[in-house]
């Protein structure tokens, strides 16, 4: 079975929603609760890189401290945001996945089926409410 990695904010409904799915379609996930465990300069290089992201891409701007740190402003260097990602795990928006066919930031939930290799068995739904999945197990949306 393939493994597969989340980096999880229990306290996210997104981040749950997308923990769900991982287990509904059988896979018995690594869970790292990044909050925690805070992050290190090569895990998130890493990870950005393997996810086509950029330090500004991934940064939380809501329910974070990025506008107090002054981190909101296009000026502000990737280095400087790194900096603040490892002080303030929180900054970094969540959740990521990482399997053998990527790695995402699975914002929207549904994002997370681009890299699994089998699916849960529908319906399924969002956290939301709104579908994800339908009875015959295709992708609504």
């Amino acid at each position: 079975m393939m493994d597969v990695v989340i980096h999880h904010n229990p306290d996210c409904g997104t981040s749950r929603n997308v923990l769900a799915i991982i287990e509904a379609a059988g896979y018995r996930p690594t869970v790292i609760e990044y909050l925690k465990t805070g992050w290190t300069r090569p895990q998130l290089l890493a990870l950005f890189a393997a996810a086509g992201l950029t330090p500004r891409d991934a940064l939380r701007t809501t329910k974070s401290p990025a506008a107090e740190l002054g981190l909101l402003d296009p000026s502000v260097a990737d280095e400087a945001l790194l900096d603040a990602m490892l002080a303030h795990p929180v900054l970094v928006n969540r959740p990521i996945v990482c399997t053998a066919k990527g790695v995402r930031l699975c914002r929207p939930s549904e994002t997370v089926l681009d890299i699994l290799e089998r699916w849960p068995a529908g319906p399924l739904t969002k956290e939301d409410g709104s579908p994800l999945i339908d009875a015959e197990g295709r992708r609504v949306g």
